[in-house]
């Protein structure tokens, strides 16, 4: 079969691997009808050394299911079926509790961590089937395959940014970074009530779309410009929440500038970055709360699936390209350089 291999920062390659094959009874065998380039395997194309590839990429998938194992019971062959991003049973005592991201079981984790599995293949492995994949009831040639994919990831996340930072009616809210999952923030936010919601991204076709899904304000600028351009979008205080959804510490910073006394920062890019500053000029001096984290997009799943179907919403107006597995080399330099969105990709 083929797969997606990244071998180091800017060298991706489709190659033939070994089929992928059942190995425990809760396995599911899965041949991937959709699958996409996510922002965040953006950081090792920019940046991993040699000594760490190759490794398998693609965390985002729908497929079908083609085997199971003999203790899988929620899923049959021919089912049609969506990956979140994090492999869990679905009934530890984390997982009931909504966070499927600290799920317990040992064979638990994230796509990313798989060394010999990747959802940007023509087939995969799923571990714990049961408690990973849920089935969607719609053909694989559905028009709605590009939005039930961002329910892997990026609108999962999106709306996790929006629920942990406690977005309602009454807050205001700035979502920084207008890649997929701050343009899904957007309309997580807009969702849950926002009346103002202030968008902070510089690339005119994305923030069109922002605005289409809810945004109300854009600021273009960055650093202290932008900080200011906010402050002034809300009589100088800033926003009751804010989504900073890209990881880079300059990002972090226009959160921690953009933040009203009392607020919320809730982080769901993934931070590239272990020290921020958290002390009494900002964070424990104006009481603002720092939240977030990996979004446990398996427990928003069935939250999300019916506005996806019924048409009220359509999260996959965030794909701007498409491409069979033999565009993805170029697809990942195509979204590195911003000349796209999210590449959606069928095998």
């Amino acid at each position: 079969m083929r797969a997606t291999l990244m071998y180091e920062a800017r060298d991706v390659r489709v190659e033939n691997v070994p089929d992928s094959v059942i190995k425990e009874p809760t396995d599911a065998l899965v041949r991937i009808t959709a699958a996409c380039i996510c922002g965040s395997d953006l950081w090792p194309y920019g940046s991993m050394p040699a000594a760490d590839g190759p490794v398998r990429m693609g965390h985002e998938f729908i497929g079908i299911v083609e085997d199971t194992g003999s203790e899988v019971t929620t899923v049959e062959r021919g089912d049609l079926v969506v990956a979140p991003f994090a492999i869990s049973d679905n009934t530890c005592q984390f997982c009931r509790e909504g966070l499927h991201t600290s799920c317990d079981n040992p064979q638990a984790g994230f796509w990313d961590g798989m060394p010999e599995e990747g959802g940007q293949a023509e087939t995969t492995r799923v571990p714990l089937a049961d408690g990973t994949l849920v089935k969607l009831p719609v053909a694989p040639d559905s028009a709605l395959m590009p939005s039930l994919l961002t329910l892997s990831d990026v609108f999962g996340t999106g709306h996790h940014a929006a629920v942990a930072g406690g977005v309602n009616e009454r807050t205001t809210v700035t979502v920084i970074g207008d890649g997929a999952v701050g343009l899904l923030g957007v309309l997580s936010a807009k969702l849950l009530g926002a009346e103002q919601i202030i968008l902070m991204g510089r690339h005119q076709g994305r923030t069109d779309l922002g605005r289409d899904f809810g945004a109300t304000d854009v600021v273009s600028a960055r650093g202290q410009e932008g900080i200011e351009a906010v402050r002034g979008l809300t009589g100088g205080h800033g926003t009751h929440v804010v989504l900073e959804c890209v990881g880079a510490m300059p990002a972090y910073e226009q959160a921690v500038g953009v933040v009203r006394p009392g607020g919320v920062i809730s982080r769901v890019g993934v931070p590239q970055y272990e020290q921020a500053p958290v002390g009494f000029g900002s964070l424990f001096g104006p009481n603002v709360t720092l939240t977030g984290g990996p979004a446990p997009t398996r427990a928003y799943i069935e939250e999300l699936m019916p506005a996806i179907l019924d048409g009220t919403i359509e999260p996959g107006r965030v794909f701007d390209a498409t491409t069979n597995l033999d565009g993805v080399p170029a697809g990942y330099q195509d979204m590195a350089d911003r000349r796209s969105l999210k590449v959606l990709v069928t095998p």
